[in-house]
């Protein structure tokens, strides 16, 4: 699974939106769009902005074990 992946399915299981992280980053939601399907690419410093957004250390989107359920809001 590719970077850009895993940072879409994390931010998904957590709910969270792409207005949300691309305010983070200070770059629009089209912009942060294009990130996160592959269509640019992820600086170190943006790695560390989305991470810090999303609650999670960076160095989890290399583990070989990553592994995110995505919420089941059908309850």
């Amino acid at each position: 699974m590719k970077l850009y992946e895993k940072i879409r399915l994390l931010r998904k299981s957590k709910g969270v939106s792409q207005t949300f992280v691309s305010e983070k980053l200070n770059i629009t939601v089209q912009a942060y769009s294009l990130k996160e399907t592959g269509s640019r690419p992820i600086k170190t410093d943006e790695l560390e902005a989305i991470s810090e957004a999303l609650g999670v250390s960076p160095s989890c989107f290399f583990d070989e074990k990553f592994n995110v359920k995505l919420n089941d809001n059908t309850a």
